[in-house]
């Protein structure tokens, strides 16, 4: 696939943005510790309904990449791949739906919609599978005690389950409520000053 010059360094700059957004987290109260809400999505979004899934893809490969090189990881990359994997299952459903639905702002939120839930699922089995048998592993404790331990705010969470349904599903959800709602009304904003990048989304 043939990129110009300008699908390029709108790219790259969209990517740069999307790794400083990505490094100004806040936390979420009742939530974990480690649940931390930032906007990189949004220059994600913003890219692939202007240029496409590559090019969207690109900016969630390169942010990861940004954060790697100027933060590191707490995690043994395990939470970078995480990231990594999430990025093709918040691309690749959109993409899919965006072929079928009308370019306009009602389709853009129904593919937004749907990768939403496929996203929050994969959190919930990143989380269930991958993360927190890491951290018990690591501590030497039960998944169980690890996910109360996370939770002291709320008390409801005694094991794996209430916590995938009273922190992962809730988090998420405002995380990517936040995010979308906030690339949908920019892109919209961006489009009807440049009728261009409607005509070019996917």
């Amino acid at each position: 696939m043939k990129w110009s010059v300008k699908k390029m360094v709108t790219t790259a700059m969209l990517a740069a943005v999307a790794g400083v957004l990505m490094s100004l987290e806040f936390s979420v109260p009742l939530m974990p510790v480690f649940y931390k809400v930032d906007f990189s999505d949004v220059p994600a979004v913003i890219a692939l309904f202007s240029m496409g899934p590559v090019s969207g893809l690109c900016v969630e490969i390169v942010k990861i990449l940004i954060k790697l090189l100027t933060v590191g990881t707490n995690s043994n990359y395990v939470g970078e791949f995480s990231n990594l994997i999430g990025a093709f299952m918040f691309i690749l459903p959109i993409w899919l739906v965006s072929r079928k639905m009308p370019s306009n702002k009602r389709g853009m939120t129904a593919a937004l919609a749907i990768s939403g839930v496929i996203r929050i699922a994969w959190a919930c089995f990143c989380n269930a599978c991958i993360t927190l048998p890491m951290y018990a592993a690591t501590m030497g404790i039960s998944i169980d005690a690890l996910a109360a331990q996370f939770t002291p705010a709320l008390p409801a969470v005694q094991n794996l389950s209430t916590f995938i349904i009273l922190a992962t599903i809730p988090f998420n959800f405002i995380k990517l409520t936040l995010n979308y709602g906030i690339a949908v009304i920019l892109f919209d904003r961006l489009t009807a000053a440049v009728p261009s990048l409607r005509s070019a989304s996917v």
